[in-house]
C-alpha cells in the first residue's frame, strides 16, 4: 500500500470514527436538550440567542466562581455549583450552533445592539459583589443572581416566540424551567 493510499484510508477511518461519534445522544443531562450540533434550520432570532445567551452565561459562571471563599452558607454554595454546571456545557452547546451556522462566535463579532442584555450586571454591580463576604454577599448575590435568571429567561421567551431551531427552542424551555426554579429556590433563600 502506498502512502498516498494509507493517507486516504486513515482519513476514511478517522471521518468514520467521527461521524459515528456524532451520531450518539448527545445528551448534557438537561431534559429538552439535544446534542451539542444544532440542524442547519435557523433563523436569525436563534442566533441573536445563541450570541446574547452566551455571554449570559459566562457573567453567571463568574458570579458563580465568587461564591468560594465568600460565603458560608451551603445552599448559596450547592446552588452556585449547579449554576456552573447546567450553564458551562450550555455555553459549549451554543458556541458550536453559532460555528455550524457560519455565525461569529466571540463578543466582538457579535451585535448585541445599544441596548444591555436583560439582567446582566454592570461592572460596578461585579465590583461590589467581589468586595462582599458572608452574609452581605449572599444577599447581594442572590438578589443579583436572581435578575440575572429573570434577564436569562426574557431572552429564552424570546427564542420560544420568534426562533426556528429546534434544538435552539429545546435549550431555551429549559432555561426557563430550570431557572425559574432556581429563582424560586434564590427567593426563599433571601428570607432567611
Amino acid at each position: 500500500m502506498t502512502t498516498r493510499n494509507t493517507l486516504g484510508a486513515l482519513l476514511a477511518a478517522l471521518t468514520l470514527t467521527f461521524l459515528a461519534a456524532c451520531g450518539g445522544t448527545g445528551s448534557t443531562g438537561h431534559e429538552g436538550t439535544s446534542s451539542t450540533t444544532a440542524p442547519t434550520q435557523h433563523n436569525d432570532a436563534d442566533v441573536a440567542f445563541a450570541q446574547q445567551m452566551i455571554p449570559h452565561h459566562r457573567q453567571a459562571v463568574e458570579m458563580a466562581d465568587l461564591v468560594q471563599g465568600r460565603t458560608t452558607t451551603p445552599q448559596v454554595v450547592d446552588l452556585a455549583t449547579r449554576i456552573k454546571g447546567a450553564q458551562d456545557p450550555e455555553i459549549n452547546t451554543m458556541t458550536t450552533w453559532l460555528q455550524s451556522w457560519g455565525a461569529p462566535t466571540d463578543e466582538h463579532g457579535m451585535d448585541h445592539g445599544s441596548r444591555p442584555m436583560s439582567g446582566m450586571m454592570t461592572d460596578d454591580q461585579m465590583t461590589t459583589l467581589r468586595a462582599a463576604t458572608g452574609a452581605a454577599f449572599d444577599k447581594q448575590w442572590l438578589t443579583l443572581m436572581t435578575a440575572h435568571h429573570e434577564g436569562a429567561i426574557d431572552m429564552a421567551k424570546t427564542e420560544l416566540k420568534d426562533g426556528q431551531n429546534p434544538d435552539a427552542k429545546a435549550l431555551a424551555r429549559t432555561i426557563t424551567t430550570t431557572q425559574q426554579s432556581e429563582i424560586d429556590e434564590m427567593r426563599a433563600l433571601s428570607q432567611r
